[in-house]
């Protein structure tokens, strides 16, 4: 069964992550090694992508991402 995979039409999810990334002075390949250790399948250039909003997330990574920013999905998707 394929994940579903959220769309970054309307809601910037990319910018909002790598605001508060960059909020709790983390690197991308710091967050990347720490979504890895959860078992999420992600590279930094996915998370670039992402964060530039060119490349749409599936819904394991936005949950992984929102725990290890310790966020909210409110904030992710604001």
């Amino acid at each position: 069964m394929e994940e579903t995979r959220i769309k970054q039409d309307e809601i910037f999810i990319g910018k909002n992550i790598r605001e508060i990334r960059l909020e709790q002075k983390i690197g991308q390949t710091e967050l990347v090694r720490r979504l890895q250790l959860q078992g999420v399948d992600m590279t930094r250039e996915t998370l670039v992508k992402i964060e530039r909003g060119i490349q749409h997330l599936k819904a394991s990574q936005l949950r992984a991402i929102k725990n290890e920013l310790n966020t909210t999905y409110d904030r992710l998707l604001k």
